[in-house]
């Protein structure tokens, strides 16, 4: 992996354009082997020395950084101002942001938990893009307040990228007050009754921050009943509203047959932890590991038949309640390939799809199938990368040959 100099980068990217090489745009490195195998490609570029807090304007509740910026340190130097990224740790991620990964690499996987149920997604927040064209050619959208809106929408663009259209240089994202009050609930119980409370805390007037399901081997590994579970997390500035919220939950819950285990700031953010995968360390880049790590996504009121399939029999998995997106991982000798398959195939049948994060050794599994817009986001790679450089065989959307 190379990691250039700031002054280095733009004369490097261009001598790479002009030789005609292929080259894969990296973070820290830390989830390299996430999604499709790069084709042709011995050359990893990372932005690693990219690592400034530019601007924070607090006031604004915005902030301008480097795309080599880790994520952790990001966090705490909001935090020291009372305020924070309203996104989620990646998946693996420490107990306390170790091995979060750059927040270049966050934006271009654009992989979201479910914080996105009262934050939205990653995409969501970020208004602001510099990057370098695969020509070498610097580039920037969006700009430094909310209210900008100047110029095409190179943020969603980029957002879930992966390194297939430019090389991510400078983000400004928004930030958010951290909440001084946060409580939560796990709940257990029949599943209808948990598909019922679902449905009712969707269209209520509470905002929880969270209202992910988990899967009865998830709510096993915390110590919890082997059955399904939701997780409802809440925050507010409040505590008496805090308290009336958890109240009117209780009263919900006890009406559907649901049993709730209150949980405190601490013993909430460890099932948070736990749920992406935190007791799960990370291997070092370019590192092998017997481990499946998938991304399933079926619309949100299908979302208990999911849990409810034979597919997921065993599995960890934590899923948005409303978004439907979510992870499961296992080790690779409980989980054969053809389980994968047959999970990807229920998906596609709920209205939704399977993306396979990461595999054993192996094992050739297809990333993400075609997109139904595969035809136009080809066209827009040419667009930006006409010689096919950047990412081969890691295009979002597209089927890798």
């Amino acid at each position: 992996m190379i990691t250039p100099a700031t002054h280095e980068l733009p004369d490097l990217v261009r001598q790479l354009h002009a030789a005609g090489t292929p080259w894969l745009p990296a973070g820290s490195g830390s989830r390299l082997g996430w999604g499709p195998p790069v084709q042709h490609t011995d050359t990893v570029l990372s932005v690693a020395c990219l690592n400034r807090l530019l601007d924070h304007a607090s006031g604004d509740f915005t902030v301008t950084v480097e795309a080599g910026l880790p994520l952790q340190e990001l966090q705490e130097a909001l935090r020291a101002r009372n305020q924070w990224l309203a996104v989620d740790w990646p998946w693996g991620t420490g107990a306390n942001g170790e091995n979060a990964g750059s927040v270049g690499g966050l934006v271009a996987r654009g992989l979201g938990g479910g914080l996105r149920q009262r934050y939205l997604g990653v995409r969501d927040q970020v208004i602001g893009i510099g990057l370098l064209r695969a020509d070498g050619v610097a580039a920037h959208a969006g700009g430094r307040v909310v209210k900008n809106v100047a110029g095409y929408d190179l943020m969603r663009l980029f957002t879930g990228s992966w390194g297939a259209l430019g090389l991510i240089t400078e983000l400004t994202l928004r930030t958010f007050p951290i909440p001084p009050q946060r409580r939560g609930l796990l709940l257990q119980g029949p599943l209808e009754g948990l598909e019922r409370l679902r449905q009712w805390l969707l269209r209520s007037s509470l905002t929880p921050e969270l209202i992910d399901w988990w899967s009865g081997a998830l709510a096993e590994q915390a110590g919890a009943e082997a059955q399904p579970a939701l997780l409802l997390a809440l925050a507010s500035v409040s505590g008496e509203a805090l308290a009336d919220q958890l109240a009117t939950l209780r009263a919900q819950a006890d009406s559907h047959g649901l049993k709730g285990l209150p949980l405190d700031p601490e013993r909430l953010e460890a099932l948070r932890v736990l749920a992406l995968g935190g007791q799960q360390p990370q291997p070092a880049a370019g590192a092998e590991e017997p481990l499946w790590l998938l991304r399933p996504g079926v619309l949100p009121s299908h979302t208990a038949a999911l849990l409810a399939d034979r597919s997921v029999a065993g599995l960890p998995l934590v899923l948005g309640a409303g978004s439907g997106l979510g992870y499961a991982w296992s080790a690779a000798a409980a989980l054969p390939a053809y389980r994968v398959e047959a999970l990807r195939r229920r998906c596609q049948d709920l209205g939704g799809h399977l993306t396979v994060l990461r595999q054993p050794s192996g094992s050739s599994l297809p990333a993400w199938e075609d997109a139904p817009a595969a035809a136009m986001i080809q066209a827009v790679k040419r667009q930006f990368d006409p010689r096919q450089q950047l990412a081969r065989g890691r295009l979002p959307g597209v089927r890798a040959a």
